[in-house]
């Protein structure tokens, strides 16, 4: 095993975490395509690491419904499917319905302050089209409204689904002209909220939701006709 492993310092347990979390975000950044191969020796070469993390951050991939065990044969990569998406944004849809209603019911002025704070980041960077930054401060906007239920449970809950789908949503920023009807969408949410109306603000959160969902759909729907266009 090579030496200087960046983890060299990392606990047993917690290394296995960090193992996962990273091939995680591999897969859903689609740095690994589906049917491919993870191997845990090139793994463990590439990371400078033992096999055991990596085996057992496999295994908890597998757990996730990310990779597929085939006896005899390795660990290959499944990803999402189109209805496993959907599902996800059906989830996140009826839960941040609720989680805004009960922020809006609990919220205190500090809360209310961060999530203002939030919304102007994006404003910024929205003007300079940093759709990086953008998309890091919309998952940290919403996760600043669950934080606002002050539910921990609600907002571990929420944060499991955002987590997902905040990675498959970075493709609808991609199109230049989402940029600014996405920043529309957060400032009727924060008026909606600011306005203490809980009825406008589920809905508003909603259609948002649904006009992301849109956009995703249509760009695996793409991908996947460039990919039979390959193909054929």
């Amino acid at each position: 095993m090579p030496s200087h492993s960046l983890f060299e310092h990392v606990s047993h347990g917690s290394l296995g975490n960090k193992i996962f979390d990273i091939l995680r975000d591999r897969i859903l950044n689609e740095e690994y395509e589906h049917g491919q191969k993870l191997n845990e020796l090139a793994l463990a070469n590439e990371l400078k690491i033992s096999r055991t993390p990596i085996r057992e951050a496999l295994k908890q991939l597998e757990l996730e419904g990310l990779v597929e065990s085939i006896p005899n044969k390795g660990v290959y990569v499944k990803g999402f499917s189109p209805r496993d998406i959907d599902d996800m944004f059906e989830i996140r849809c009826a839960l941040e319905g609720l989680a805004i209603q009960l922020a809006i019911d609990r919220m205190d002025e500090e809360h209310l302050a961060k999530i203002k704070d939030v919304f102007e980041l994006m404003e910024f960077y929205t003007a300079k089209k940093d759709q990086e930054k953008i998309n890091d401060l919309n998952i940290l906007y919403h996760e600043t409204i669950y934080q606002a239920t002050q539910s921990q449970y609600f907002e571990q809950l929420l944060k499991d689904v955002h987590y997902y789908v905040s990675v498959t949503s970075r493709h609808s920023i991609t199109q230049p002209e989402r940029l600014e009807t996405a920043i529309q969408e957060h400032r009727a949410i924060l008026n909606s909220i600011v306005a203490g109306d809980k009825e406008l603000a589920k809905d508003t959160i909603q259609k948002h939701i649904r006009k992301t969902q849109t956009l995703v759909r249509a760009y695996y729907a793409n991908k996947k006709k460039k990919n039979n266009k390959v193909n054929d």
